[in-house]
């Protein structure tokens, strides 16, 4: 089929700005103040509403809102945190940063998040939290996870980087969990540039993230200088610079705002994806769990290409050519270098994630989308997928 190939090149992902930030950028610039501040302080208030939790801490980055985390529980070294090996290498790196070891659990080869049933034969004495990841935008379960964490009085850290704005039955994720770390990266469901955050009901655990996530200080610097402040402040802790800055928060406080929105627009593109191409026997779409509202970050389709003439790379390639991108998330940890040098992990461990891996291709999906862009691929994808059968 002579399809022709796009103007203009449809990305994996974008973000999508309107006036409102532009202005409340520029009003934050004016102002004068651009570090950790006002508007810091009021992007935290509005995310912990949002979410529905007491304490919201943002952070540089998901992955150092991860490794605040893993601090303010007190993992250390020699301790161990189970997590999925299907994940971004921040993720592990949080709990190795902390001295511990990232103690990997395969997934569900149908929803990619960690199997639950898996969980409990790793835990030993030197286990001290789980650290499930919510793959693609779809909540682990976390009935299960929580029920066995506090069977063995084990702390629930979830990597919430997908699942903004997702629920878990009928429960907002982010209070649930002893903490939960969001990322708004531009490819998220909503985006501060940069930047994520841990949220939490737990106070000691929150006063504790604040001072780690500015050097130990046991004074933000805005509260320094104001009219109503004084400079002095105390060490009280190691830290780091981890903090949000008000250029970030600016475009979080308008973000948040379209964030069921943006959900929306995705799960309609999502649905027409699983539409139009559950025709075809070499696509598995991805599966919804009943009981939970998807926050659709990522599409995730697997391919086999059994009887096909092409390779999953070779096809991902092919959409190139016409103007389409397409990603994998993500190459299994237990199959990096890093990994396999320093923890002896090696391929075979963990057959589901690789199985997953090996078929992924993750299509476009963002709210500047539009149906047409959606049948746009599919048209492609399927006509790869025809000229290429056995």
């Amino acid at each position: 089929m002579k399809i022709k190939i796009r103007k203009k090149f449809l990305p994996i992902a974008t973000a999508v700005f309107g006036k409102e930030e532009e202005r409340e950028v520029i009003e934050t610039l004016r102002s004068g103040w651009i570090t950790l501040g006002p508007r810091t302080k009021k992007f935290e208030e509005d995310l912990a509403k949002y979410v529905g939790v007491r304490y919201a801490i943002a952070t540089s980055s998901c992955s150092a809102a991860l490794h605040l985390a893993m601090l303010a529980i007190g993992i250390k070294k020699g301790d161990e945190v189970i997590t999925t090996p299907f994940t971004f290498a921040a993720t592990a790196h949080a709990i190795i940063h902390c001295g511990g070891k990232p103690v990997f659990v395969d997934i569900d080869p149908q929803t990619f998040n960690i199997d639950p049933k898996k969980i409990e034969k790793k835990i030993t004495a030197k286990t001290k939290a789980i650290l499930p990841v919510d793959y693609g935008g779809q909540p682990v379960d976390l009935d299960a996870i929580c029920q066995i964490a506090k069977k063995h009085n084990l702390y629930v850290v979830e990597d919430a980087a997908h699942t903004i704005g997702a629920k878990y039955k009928g429960k907002n994720i982010g209070p649930i969990a002893d903490l939960t770390c969001f990322s708004f990266h531009p490819v998220k469901n909503m985006t501060t540039g940069d930047g994520g955050a841990v949220v939490t009901n737990n106070k000691k655990l929150a006063e504790k993230i604040m001072v780690l996530r500015v050097n130990g200080m046991d004074k933000e610097s805005w509260k320094r200088n104001t009219s109503s402040g004084t400079w002095d402040y105390a060490i009280v802790s190691d830290g780091y610079k981890y903090h949000m800055n008000d250029i970030q928060a600016a475009l979080g406080i308008q973000q948040i705002k379209k964030l069921e929105k943006f959900r929306k627009i995705r799960e309609k593109l999502a649905n027409v994806y699983d539409e139009y191409l559950a025709d075809y026997k070499e696509v598995q779409i991805p599966k919804r769990v009943l009981g939970i509202t998807h926050a659709h970050n990522i599409y995730g389709i697997l391919v086999d290409t059994t009887n096909l003439k092409i390779t999953r790379n070779e096809i991902m390639e092919r959409l190139k050519e016409y103007n389409i991108g397409s990603i994998v998330y993500f190459r299994p940890l237990h199959l990096q270098p890093y990994f396999q040098k320093t923890f002896g992990y090696k391929t075979g461990d963990f057959p589901n994630a690789e199985y997953v891996f090996d078929r992924l291709i993750c299509l476009p999906l963002y709210p500047g989308m539009g149906k047409s862009d959606v049948l746009f691929v599919v048209k492609v994808l399927k006509s790869i997928i025809s000229d290429f059968r056995i």
